[in-house]
């Protein structure tokens, strides 16, 4: 079969790939070619980690079973390609909650693991690894394993974060939080400065269960990342909303002609984010598909960053220069000539990650959300990674297309391990243009 409709989240266009269902792919075990394949869930990614140009796909989502569910104690297990919001359709009746989950419930499983997400409350929960008690891997070998921190730990350590690379991951049995409602009470507090942030990062985390900023990266002067602050738990069980949402609402058809994101609109756009929240905190009770999904209300929302699609640049920097690391990266982008959609400033806390090449770790994570410019905006990313690991950060392999080898060794410091533990029969593009060009 082909996928006529691959495209992922970048925007590389629309290219028909060669894919196999999972079943096809285990009939073939023990005679699979060396990086003739990649595991892919429903490419949200915004860089090349779910491209594979010279090999085949293997499509999970076809195995979107949920196989089974405690209600009194929240342990669930699935096959990798189901998708987080109908995994969630199935614990919230039960008062149950993702323990993690990141900005879309269109991730399957499977995805969350290979990419090991994380959401608002990585200070509270880590990341989404943190909260797998087992999965079973299937090897190119035709085996199929049984890895957990105590079976296989070093290959389920480099299969949670891993790309996909370690193997077609087949179900996975994850813990879930138990909530008094899955809405939630939120708390927005608009602040003036970056240095203000900072001043208020600490509290947030300590108080609530979720906490991210939105900042106006092109506020100049004293105003220099000024923004609001949105932290938020869990309702109490007398909140109740019946809602259990059956799709997009909304539909974004095609591309404009032209960009509808560029300084001038984003200027008056960011002025009316920052002005409708009043001075002083305000304290609001929000439906849970709304506060952590927004952007599944609308189908082909990334179709308004114009025909060239989005380009993020997602990085993470420690704690003690996070300042003037903020700081310096939200000033490159405005020198570039670059207004970001969306920024968000979030701290990340001190909780171990369980993968190998996990991108969440303790400090600030910084997103910059960009329409794309062509090769002016791949300059600016490059220099933006440049500020990053001299300040001893990260960048985010699950939004980079460019990243250098350099850049990504200095991130990944542990990359050999999972080159040595990677199925031999899968690859990515992206591994083959970082990893592999430093073998």
């Amino acid at each position: 079969m082909r996928m006529d409709d691959f495209e992922n989240a970048g925007r590389f266009g629309n290219p028909p790939r060669p894919a196999v269902s999972p079943d096809d792919y285990e009939d073939g075990t023990g005679s699979a070619p060396p990086m003739a394949f990649l595991p892919v869930g429903n490419r949200l990614s915004d860089g090349d980690v779910c491209r594979n140009e010279l090999g085949m796909l293997i499509e999970s989502g076809k195995h979107n079973r949920i196989q089974s569910f405690d209600p009194g104690s929240g342990i669930i297990r699935c096959e990798a390609g189901v998708v987080l919001a109908d995994l969630l359709a199935r614990a919230v009746p039960h008062r149950f909650f993702l323990p993690v989950t990141p900005a879309t419930g269109a991730v399957t499983v499977g995805g969350a693991v290979a990419n090991d997400v994380h959401g608002g409350n990585h200070h509270a929960r880590g990341s989404f690894g943190n909260h797998v008690r087992r999965l079973t891997l299937l090897r190119s070998t035709g085996e199929r394993l049984v890895c957990s921190p105590k079976e296989n730990a070093e290959l389920f350590a480099a299969t949670i974060g891993g790309l996909g690379l370690t193997g077609l991951i087949l179900d996975v049995e994850l813990g879930l939080m138990k909530v008094p409602s899955p809405h939630v009470q939120r708390h927005v507090l608009r602040f003036d400065s970056l240095d203000r942030y900072f001043a208020l990062a600490q509290q947030a985390g300590e108080e609530h269960e979720y906490s991210v900023a939105w900042l106006d990266q092109l506020a100049t002067g004293r105003r220099t990342g000024r923004g609001v602050l949105f932290a938020a738990d869990h309702a109490d069980g007398a909140c109740e909303y019946p809602d259990i949402p059956k799709g997009p609402k909304l539909a974004v058809p095609f591309s404009p002609p032209f960009g509808l994101f560029n300084s001038l609109t984003l200027k008056m756009l960011n002025e009316y984010r920052f002005r409708k929240h009043g001075r002083g905190e305000a304290v609001s009770t929000e439906k849970w598909t709304s506060y952590f999904h927004p952007l599944d209300a609308v189908s082909g929302w990334r179709r308004l960053y114009g025909r060239r699609g989005p380009c993020q640049h997602q990085s993470v920097y420690p704690v003690a220069s996070a300042p003037e690391t903020t700081a310096r990266l939200l000033e490159a982008a405005r020198r570039a000539g670059h207004a970001s959609v969306r920024t968000k400033l979030q701290r990340f806390g001190d909780m171990a990650p369980r993968g190998l090449l996990s991108f969440a770790r303790p400090g600030f994570t910084l997103t910059l959300d960009f329409a794309s410019q062509g090769r002016a905006t791949v300059k600016l990313l490059d220099a933006l990674d440049e500020i990053v690991v001299a300040a001893g950060g990260a960048v985010n392999p699950c939004h980079d297309f460019r990243m250098s080898p350099a850049v990504f060794e200095a991130s990944f410091p542990s990359w050999k391990r999972l080159e040595a533990l990677r199925d031999p029969a899968m690859v990515s593009d992206f591994w083959r243009r970082t990893a592999l060009a430093l073998r």
